[in-house]
């Protein structure tokens, strides 16, 4: 590396033309990047009117819960997450309990399942004698919501079991629980909501990130799910609305919601249909390191999102090119970068070069596409 003087006592950084490294990774539970995998498989011999839906943490079985035949169905997945590999296992009636389930939930252990009943306004608490295996399933307990929502469609747990969080219809909002006992939904006492109405009024399916900094709602009216920010993760009061996807062109009546465990597949159940369908939910990051130098190449596979680190100090200035080899996917560059023209360029399907300068440590870039199309 070599520097020198130029105008205002900014020091120029450069690197000789070598080039710089850079890494390719992905961001899991991003419905910015959301996809249909154009995978499904229909519930409807089972169940006509799907209402949840939960996955086993391996991916290999998945339950399905309804108010047709008031029942929890259980099926096996011949490949782990890959919804059209489902089968048939058997099912459970949940009728002695409550004639209209509509949300299901497994403890991590596989031996408790959750049922929410919207006809008597409560959860209900099974034991599994055989983990994981619906039809070895007892009641053991049952715990009332009809003081926060007398229309609940789905109970959610934090995953040391010490929160339950209900989502109402008749409310539109998501209710928030301790456990003073982890587990137990006898020791839940409520202690705060939050209303989901200005984004969805017929709510029907509840999921949160495992590290509780997101929630996603999907919802009936505008068949879509709702994802949520949680500045404070787990608590509910500091939910604010992010952004949604549209699951329309799928079904029209999305009820239960799921992720995968690294977040890279979303699932819903859909009642119009009667089946469940399976998304990518995968962003796609490229990240330039520019203390290796001012050169730099990649290929995206998707849409991807590009982060510049280590430029120089504040007061040295570093000049460094970009060269995309594109397939025509979106690419987002990061928010601190002004443009030529102050617009973002739209990537296309060729090969196009970037260039870029900064004098601020990085607070600021200077960006333009010098070509496209490039041989």
């Amino acid at each position: 590396m070599e520097a020198f003087k130029i105008k205002n006592g900014i020091t120029a950084t450069r690197y000789l033309g070598s080039s710089g490294a850079d890494g390719s990774g992905s961001e899991g539970y991003d419905l910015s990047a959301a996809e249909y995998d154009n995978k499904s498989f229909s519930v409807a011999s089972q169940e006509t009117t799907p209402q949840g839906l939960f996955f086993k943490p391996d991916g290999l079985k998945v339950y399905v819960v309804g108010s047709a035949s008031d029942s929890v169905h259980e099926y096996n997945l011949g490949t782990a997450w890959d919804i059209s590999t489902s089968s048939f296992v058997h099912s459970f009636s949940l009728a002695g309990q409550d004639n209209s389930p509509t949300g299901v939930f497994l403890k991590p252990d596989g031996n408790t399942l959750y049922i929410t009943g919207q006809e008597n306004d409560n959860v209900y608490a099974y034991s599994l004698s055989t983990a994981w295996d619906i039809s070895t399933a007892t009641l053991s307990q049952s715990f009332s919501v009809s003081s926060q929502d007398t229309s609940p469609r789905e109970a959610f747990f934090k995953p040391d079991g010490t929160k339950m969080y209900v989502l109402g219809d008749a409310g539109t909002d998501v209710n928030e629980y301790d456990l003073s006992t982890s587990w137990d939904i006898s020791t839940a006492s409520f202690l705060q909501n939050f209303s989901v109405s200005s984004q969805e009024i017929s709510p029907n399916g509840l999921f949160f990130k495992p590290d509780g900094t997101s929630m996603y709602v999907s919802g009936g009216s505008g068949q879509e799910i709702n994802e949520y920010d949680l500045s404070t993760a787990w608590n509910i009061s500091t939910a604010s609305f992010s952004r949604v996807f549209s699951v329309s062109a799928q079904d029209t009546t999305p009820s239960g919601v799921v992720f995968k465990s690294d977040g890279t597949k979303m699932y819903i159940v859909g009642g119009l249909n009667d089946s469940i369908f399976q998304y990518s939910t995968a962003l796609l990051t490229q990240t330039l390191d520019l203390s290796t130098g001012t050169t730099f190449s990649f290929t995206p596979s998707g849409a991807t999102t590009v982060s510049f680190t280590n430029p120089p100090a504040s007061g040295n200035a570093i000049g460094f090119s970009v060269e995309v080899v594109g397939d025509g996917s979106a690419i987002t560059w990061p928010d601190s970068v002004k443009w030529d023209l102050a617009t973002a360029p739209t990537a296309t399907a060729s090969k196009e070069l970037y260039t870029f300068v900064t004098v601020d440590g990085g607070t600021t870039y200077y960006g333009k596409k010098a070509a496209e199309g490039v041989a």
